[in-house]
């Protein structure tokens, strides 16, 4: 052996590298964050200051007050207006992993002649605009007197191309060792899919519904183009006529916004984990 190799066996080994993120990198993450979250929590400040306060530059209010909040309740039939958005939400929500479900089960299960072809024109329907398709459902829904309804606003949004292109993707990567060892055991598609798929993708499937409520919530162009009545509006409908009537008058409008965003924030702290996963899941599919 040589001086060399000696010289290099004893040397001792240099400690691991651990690397780290840089310290600009964290600097730009922070600076992304504020921004990204001081309107919602100007929008909150606001909604308790009173009006001699409303425009001055304090972050926090000094003399906080509920008569913003009192004006709302006053003002619009907030009972109203959130149990119709939760109906529709929930029901459009519901209607969409139903049919999205089936479809993708049916993409993935069976081949058959054209399949690739309705495949694509799925895809093809989710890169159609909504507003080359809201007059002909307008004119249909008008002519079935569904117009100022749940149901009118539920039933052009039943079925989701984007939810069926995911699913379709999650239950073709399902092994089909399992499926075939159920139709051996004299499992039929329906008690394939309903036993076996579905419990083990339950995780994809309860991510893709947080995504479709959180949509269905935020929906605002189809029920403002479908619902003329306070009655049968949403929330974010009951904001813009509320902003319509009340547009000088900052504070109520702040606690009206307060009000319309509070649930689905409420929602995404109590699912943090599984929106975050949605959307990684969505992106990667």
């Amino acid at each position: 052996m040589t001086t060399d190799a000696l010289l290099l066996e004893a040397r001792p080994a240099a400690p691991p590298v651990r690397a780290r993120a840089p310290l600009t990198s964290h600097m730009i993450l922070i600076a992304l964050s504020i921004l990204s979250i001081f309107p919602l929590y100007w929008m909150v400040s606001s909604s308790f200051k009173p009006v001699n306060e409303i425009y001055s530059p304090n972050l926090i209010p000094t003399a906080p007050t509920l008569e913003n909040y009192v004006r709302v309740f006053d003002t619009l039939p907030m009972n109203v207006l959130m149990g119709n958005t939760i109906l529709v939400a929930v029901m459009q929500t519901g209607f969409q992993l139903t049919t999205s479900i089936l479809a993708a089960y049916a993409l993935a299960r069976w081949k058959f002649p054209g399949s690739g072809i309705v495949y694509t024109l799925f895809a093809l329907t989710w890169l159609v605009p909504f507003q080359a398709t809201m007059i002909p459902n307008y004119v249909l829904l008008t002519q079935l007197n569904l117009r100022n309804t749940a149901l009118g606003i539920i039933i052009p949004n039943i079925g989701s191309a984007f939810a069926i292109l995911l699913l379709a993707q999650s239950f073709r990567s399902f092994p089909r060792e399992l499926i075939e060892s159920a139709q051996l055991d004299g499992a039929t598609s329906w008690g394939i899919l309903w036993r076996i798929i579905f419990p083990n993708l339950r995780p994809v499937v309860a991510s893709l519904g947080i995504l479709l409520f959180i949509n269905s919530w935020n929906e605002y162009f189809w029920p403002l183009l479908v619902s003329s009545r306070m009655d049968s509006s949403t929330l974010q409908i009951g904001l813009q006529m509320f902003m319509a009537g009340e547009v000088s008058l900052w504070g109520p409008v702040m606690a009206a916004a307060t009000l319309t965003s509070l649930p689905i924030f409420l929602l995404y702290v109590v699912l943090q984990r599984q929106i975050i996963d949605s959307f990684v899941k969505s992106g990667l599919r």
